[in-house]
């Protein structure tokens, strides 16, 4: 089940607030840039750079996602790791609100989002 309306409004606001808060400079945009997207029931924030082959084409990496869980009430936490897979963020597995998730993604105590 997707994220209903009047929710999405707060999440893109929340988003493009964060995003707008820790993106590269503009001139470096170019090679580096960051970015969200929302699916079903999740937001996920990933890095955009050039393919190291290709660099003419775009990739995105995935960095961190919350799904939110209405039966609960809550956002839960996952971290991409190297194995190309999603893994449950253990040091806080769920938060209350999308605003603690990006607490968590901005602090990264345990270097699990950003490395």
């Amino acid at each position: 089940m997707a994220i209903e309306g009047i929710q999405t409004l707060e999440i893109i606001e929340a988003m493009e607030n964060f995003i707008d808060s820790i993106r590269p400079p503009e001139n470096i945009r170019n090679q580096v840039d960051l970015s969200y997207k929302i699916e079903e029931q999740s937001v996920i924030i990933f890095e955009i750079r050039p393919k190291w082959n290709k660099p003419a084409e775009k990739m995105e990496s995935n960095i961190a996602k919350s799904t939110f869980v209405k039966l609960k009430n809550e956002w839960k936490v996952f971290w991409f790791r190297s194995d190309l897979k999603w893994h449950t963020y253990t040091p806080k597995p769920s938060v209350k609100t999308l605003k603690d998730f990006l607490t968590l993604v901005k602090d990264d105590k345990h270097s699990c989002f950003w490395g």
